[in-house]
């Protein structure tokens, strides 16, 4: 049977490089701190310093009430001692499936500094009044798309959400403080974190860190992973 002739895609793909970079930066897994929200911070001062754009998006999965996966990419709002914050409407897909099955993980990926990062672990929502304190620190078209809401819900045509995009801009510019119900945040409490250095030779650098419960409330072990 002969072979299947080259598609566009393939030829495209045939032409595609990573990291091309003239020096990639290195993980000492030795130096590394103690605790892994130390060495995000480090790592996404890095990716802003370079250039990477952005470096706050992140791949956000869930799975829904038939166990199959979803995946979207969302924002970081801040990491915490509880965790790596995130919002979305709670009526949204997403925000359905997190109260089904409340576990997630993210993924952020920094080309720039051909580094990756992989979080995992329970999600739970946070107050009311600090949902709606993140809203008012974002911007008009933030507040603006909230107000909006209706998330993932089957949309008639484009008419119907020109109209109501143009009345939840004119609320947020008139009421900058109004509040949107549904709008939560959430926080992602890691039980395991992985950065993922790239190296020019493939002998990439896999530092993982697990949490351990103990008699202080709990350790991060670190440990290496084959690339």
């Amino acid at each position: 049977m002969d072979d299947a002739p080259e598609s566009e895609l393939d030829a495209l793909l045939k032409t595609l490089r990573v990291w091309d970079l003239p020096e990639l930066p290195s993980l000492d897994p030795g130096g590394s701190p103690a605790d892994p929200r130390a060495l995000f911070t480090e790592w996404f001062a890095d990716a802003v310093a370079a250039g990477q754009p952005e470096p706050h998006t992140m791949s956000l999965a869930t799975v829904d009430d038939r166990g199959r996966p979803d995946v979207r990419t969302v924002m970081l709002h801040g990491v915490d001692a509880r965790g790596w914050l995130f919002a979305s409407h709670a009526t949204s897909r997403k925000g359905r499936q997190l109260a089904a099955r409340p576990e997630a993980a993210l993924g952020f990926y920094w080309p720039a500094r051909a580094r990756q990062v992989r979080v995992r672990g329970p999600v739970t929502v946070l107050p009311a009044r600090e949902a709606r304190a993140d809203l008012a620190r974002r911007t008009t078209g933030a507040l603006a798309a909230a107000l909006t809401g209706r998330q993932s819900e089957v949309l008639s045509s484009r008419e119907e959400l020109a109209s109501a995009s143009a009345t939840a801009w004119e609320r947020a510019r008139s009421e900058p403080d109004a509040p949107a119900p549904t709008w939560t945040l959430y926080a992602l409490a890691a039980r395991e974190v992985e950065f993922f250095q790239g190296d020019a030779r493939r002998q990439h650098v896999r530092l993982r860190y697990v949490h351990e419960q103990d008699a202080q409330g709990g350790r991060w072990r670190r440990e290496l992973l084959w690339p």
